[in-house]
């Protein structure tokens, strides 16, 4: 159940629902502790799926939860780009290129238009610009392979992050063995 509606939600991983993303929403929905209007960038479109799928009468969107705008992506002015890397580990679906003290730039057809990369920026060089229109046909179309585009960059991160995590562990027990080592081989 929890992947369907997961799967009704547009994985913009945004965090305006009060959920650290589209599946931790999905769970608390499944689960009766979240109402199916919390989705800003699912909008309308999104409560009446959720509606129709828990079997509801859709409601208006949550106001305290932010409100739906048209889609868009966001943009670094490079030009004021400082390079310091903290819209990088803001990106939940790493659409965001650079390196530290070099100018970053965003992978606009991979950006979900969460807007979670702006508040970090301490030059405020992030702005969001709206995509162009697109036929409603054109859309409808694109809507769902850019959630499952989004949602496999988004989970690809997550195991990345989880292998960092893991190989850091790893050097720290290994330097932690190593001065044990150095300690014990001074005693003797």
């Amino acid at each position: 159940m929890i992947d369907q509606i997961n799967a009704l939600l547009p994985q913009t991983q945004c965090g305006k629902c009060g959920y650290q993303g589209c599946r931790p929403y999905a769970e608390a929905m499944a689960a009766g502790a979240a109402d199916i209007n919390r989705c800003p960038p699912g909008g309308e479109e999104g409560i009446w799926a959720l509606a129709n799928f828990f079997g509801v009468e859709p409601k208006p969107l949550d106001p305290g939860c932010g409100e739906h705008k048209p889609r868009a992506v966001a943009m670094i002015v490079e030009a004021d780009c400082i390079g310091c890397a903290k819209c990088l580990a803001a990106c939940p679906v790493d659409a965001i290129l650079g390196a530290a003290k070099q100018m970053h730039t965003v992978i606009a057809s991979e950006c979900t238009g969460c807007e979670l990369c702006i508040a970090p920026c301490p030059v405020d060089c992030i702005v969001m610009q709206e995509t162009p229109a697109e036929s409603p046909a054109l859309a409808g179309a694109l809507k769902p392979l850019r959630a499952d585009l989004a949602k496999s960059r988004y989970e690809l991160r997550g195991l990345r992050k989880a292998r960092d995590e893991a190989e850091k562990a790893a050097r720290a027990r290994e330097k932690k063995a190593a001065l044990l080592a150095k300690m014990q081989a001074a005693v003797r």
